[in-house]
C-alpha cells in the first residue's frame, strides 16, 4: 500500500469505532512517512524540527542501521499534543497501519485523560521549533562548540529534576530577604552616660559582626531542593544566555518527565485498546492471522526484561477480570479457600468502568504498587532474574511475591534514577555545593558521580560534594575543580 491516500482511508471508522467503546482523544493528524524520515524522527523524540545537537544525529545513525540489519523496525510514533501528531510508516502492511491508528487512538486518549499529564504543554510541537530556533541563535552569537558543550552538560544532569513539582508547592529557592534587622543590646547607662557606655562605632561594629554571624548560620536553601536545574537557573553565576538555555532543556526533561513514569500503563493501554478493536471490529477474517503474529512478537514475554507492552496489557486485563468477578475487597482478601477463591465471581460488570478510573487517576509506580498481586505473578510468570557470568544467561533469582514486587517497585521509583537532594549551598561557609543521595539499598556509582559533580562545578563554579553510603558507612564524594576525592 504506497498511496497516501489509501493508507488514511481507514481513519474516520477507526476512530469511530474507538469512540464508540469510550475512548476521548484529541484530533489525531497522521503523518505517512517512509523508514529514513521516521528514523529521523525518532531520533528527535518524535518532533519535527529540534535544536541541532550530535545525540539527534547518534540516535538516528543507531535507528536507521537497526532497520537495514533487520534488528528493529518502528510500527508507530505519537505525540503528547493538541491536536495530536502521528506517524505512519508508508512500507507497512495495512493490517499494520489498522493495528497502529487503533493504537494511537488510545495513546492520544491516555495523554488527554491521564492525571500527570495534565500539566504537559499540549502546544509543544511549536514550543520544540521556537526552541530551536532561540538555540540556532545563541550558536551563531557565541560559538557552535560553545553552546553543544553546554547543552552537554545541562542534559547530563536531567535527572536531576522534581518530576513531582507541578503536583506539589514548593518553597522558593531564592535567597529571603531580610525581614527584621538584628538589634544590638546596650549596655545599661544613664542618658547623659550613654554616648561614653555605648559608643556608635562600637555599636555599628557589632552589629555587623552579628548580622555577618547570622548569615553563616543560616541554612540556604532552608529545605533540600530536588529541582536542582532550577535552583542553579535561579543562583548560579552564569551569564544570561545559558540559563535561558537551561530553561529550554529543563522545559523539554519536564515535557518528557510524564511519558517515563507512564511508560507500562500507557503502553498497557494502547494493547488492550488495539487487542480488543482489531479482533472484535477492524480487522478481516484474512487479516486476523497476520494480526496476531506481529502482535504476538510485541507482547512477547522476554526471559530477563521486562516487557512493558506486555506486563501494561495483562495488567489491565486481570483489573477488569476482577472488577468483573468481584475480586477484590476485605471479603475476598480474607478468604483462604483457594478453590473458592479461583471459582469467586459475584457477576458485578464493574470491570470496564475500573480500567478507565486507573487510566485517569495513576501512575506506572502506584499502578503496580496498587494492583500487582500474588496470583498475577504466578500466572503469568513473572519472577525475579539475575545474570549468570558463568553460564552467561539470565537465571530466577527468586519466585518471592514481595521480592518481585518490590524490585518492581524499587525499578519505578523516580523513574529508576537515584534520588539526589540539594541540602546545602553553602556548605562549610564556603559557597559549595552539598547533595546528599537519598540511599534505598544500591550504592551510587562512583564513576557516575564523580561525572555529575564535575558538571555541577561547570555550572557551580565552586567545589561540589555529595553524601552518600557504601557497605564502609556514609561516604562523602566531592570535586573541588582539579581532583576528585572520597572522604
Amino acid at each position: 500500500m504506497n498511496n497516501d491516500h489509501d493508507i488514511l482511508k481507514f481513519q474516520p471508522e477507526i476512530e469511530k469505532i474507538a469512540r464508540e467503546y469510550g475512548l476521548d482523544f484529541f484530533d489525531i493528524i497522521y503523518e505517512v512517512v517512509d523508514y529514513d524520515t521516521i528514523s529521523k524522527l525518532a531520533a528527535y523524540g518524535g518532533f519535527p524540527i529540534r535544536y541541532p545537537h550530535w545525540r539527534f544525529g547518534m540516535e538516528y545513525d543507531e535507528l536507521s542501521k537497526g532497520y537495514r540489519y533487520g534488528l528493529q523496525k518502528i510500527y508507530e510514533m505519537v505525540i503528547n499534543t493538541d491536536p495530536c501528531y502521528a506517524y505512519l510508516m508508508r512500507s507497512n502492511d495495512v493490517v499494520d497501519q489498522k493495528l497502529v491508528m487503533a493504537h494511537v487512538c488510545a495513546h492520544s486518549d491516555f495523554f488527554k485523560n491521564n492525571f500527570w499529564f495534565a500539566h504537559t504543554n499540549r502546544k509543544m510541537i511549536d514550543d520544540m521549533a521556537n526552541h530551536a530556533t532561540k538555540i540556532k541563535n545563541y550558536m551563531d552569537t557565541y560559538g557552535e562548540d560553545e553552546v553543544e558543550n553546554f547543552i552537554d552538560t545541562v542534559t547530563s544532569l536531567e535527572n536531576l529534576i522534581d518530576i513531582h513539582s507541578h503536583h506539589i508547592k514548593r518553597e522558593s529557592t531564592k535567597p529571603e530577604k531580610e525581614e527584621h534587622r538584628i538589634q544590638v543590646e546596650k549596655l545599661k547607662s544613664k542618658g547623659y552616660m550613654d554616648s561614653y557606655i555605648n559608643p556608635k562605632d562600637f555599636l555599628d561594629d557589632r552589629k555587623k559582626y552579628l548580622e555577618k554571624k547570622r548569615k553563616e548560620k543560616k541554612k540556604f536553601p532552608v529545605e533540600p531542593v530536588k529541582d536542582i536545574l532550577y535552583f542553579l537557573m535561579q543562583n548560579a553565576p552564569l551569564p544570561e544566555w545559558q540559563i535561558d538555555i537551561m530553561g529550554i532543556l529543563r522545559d523539554e526533561m519536564y515535557y518528557y518527565a510524564p511519558q517515563g513514569q507512564t511508560k507500562i500503563m500507557n503502553e498497557g493501554w494502547a494493547s488492550y485498546w488495539h487487542s480488543k478493536m482489531m479482533t472484535e471490529k477492524i480487522a478481516t477474517d484474512e487479516e486476523i492471522v497476520d494480526y496476531s503474529v506481529h502482535n504476538s512478537g510485541t507482547i512477547a514475554l522476554h526471559q530477563g526484561r521486562l516487557n512493558p507492552y506486555r506486563l501494561g496489557l495483562f495488567l489491565f486485563l486481570d483489573i477488569e477480570d476482577r472488577w468483573n468477578k468481584g475480586k477484590f475487597g476485605k471479603e475476598y482478601d480474607e478468604c483462604d479457600d483457594l478453590v473458592k477463591k479461583k471459582a469467586w465471581d459475584k457477576k458485578l460488570g464493574l470491570g470496564r468502568a475500573k480500567i478507565f478510573e486507573v487510566r485517569q487517576m495513576y501512575n506506572d509506580l502506584t499502578f503496580i504498587d496498587a494492583f500487582l498481586t500474588k496470583e498475577f505473578c504466578q500466572t503469568n510468570k513473572i519472577f525475579q532474574y539475575e545474570y549468570n557470568k558463568d553460564w552467561n544467561w539470565y537465571q530466577i533469582s527468586s519466585q518471592e511475591f514481595q521480592e518481585i514486587k518490590n524490585t518492581l517497585l524499587f525499578q519505578l521509583t523516580n523513574m529508576g534514577q537515584p534520588i539526589i537532594e540539594l541540602d546545602d549551598a553553602n556548605w562549610d561557609n564556603k559557597n559549595e555545593l552539598l547533595l546528599r543521595h537519598k540511599y534505598n539499598g544500591v550504592v551510587l556509582d562512583k564513576d557516575y558521580a564523580f561525572d555529575t559533580l564535575k558538571n555541577l562545578f561547570k555550572l557551580w563554579t565552586r567545589p561540589v560534594n555529595i553524601l552518600t553510603e557504601y557497605s564502609s558507612g556514609e561516604k562523602m564524594l566531592r570535586f573541588d575543580g582539579v581532583n576528585t576525592e572520597e572522604i
